[in-house]
């Protein structure tokens, strides 16, 4: 077995560690365990912990893009937003453990607004800000900083996404989803240019 393919398997069970369990969870004794490996060998393959799950984060944002490209973004400008702030509750909803580790936790070597965000090394927040950045070039959004337009967006459905996780919404999910659409459209009424 090459090492690629283990250390893909490190990563995996490291993943479904903190899916089921958390962050906590995850200890380099108990995924290598897990692959069936000793737990000095993992350290061949990671040499931290942190660096097993800055690994594990970096392959969830491919993970999470795919949400956003799983959804065909055409139509307004208005409609792309959305369609894309949908794809961040449908990866909080559908993967909710992982999603509080990426987005919600405190993370050593997590971006940091705004030199990583305006560097673009976000690839999460990247696409919001292209499609932030042709809403003002359109006409369709007032001209602003492309980046804290994007970053107000992205803080508005994760501070509804974090409220809902924590129970203090009494909606089904699709009640939930449909709030935040019509809080969503409000933000974006606000923004638009006149």
């Amino acid at each position: 077995m090459d090492d690629t393919t283990t250390s893909h398997r490190i990563a995996d069970e490291a993943l479904i560690l903190l899916e089921e369990e958390g962050e906590s969870a995850v200890s380099m004794r108990r995924v290598a365990q897990a692959v069936g490996i000793t737990p000095m060998a993992i350290y061949h393959h990671f040499p931290s912990r942190e660096a097993l799950l800055n690994f594990v984060v970096d392959r969830e944002f491919g993970k999470f893009l795919g949400y956003m490209q799983a959804r065909p973004l055409r139509g307004s400008v208005q409609t792309r937003l959305l369609g894309s702030m949908d794809s961040y509750i449908d990866y909080a909803f559908e993967r909710p453990r992982i999603f509080d580790y990426v987005f919600t936790q405190p993370r050593p070597n997590a971006r940091r607004y705004p030199d990583d965000f305006r560097a673009r090394r976000s690839p999460t927040l990247n696409p919001i800000a292209d499609l932030v950045a042709e809403a003002m070039k359109s006409g369709y959004l007032k001209r602003d900083d492309v980046w804290e337009i994007a970053l107000e967006l992205w803080a508005h459905a994760h501070g509804y996404v974090t409220l809902y996780r924590g129970g203090r919404f009494h909606l089904s999910e699709t009640e939930f989803r449909a709030l935040v659409r019509r809080s969503l459209r409000r933000l974006l009424h606000g923004l638009k240019a006149e």
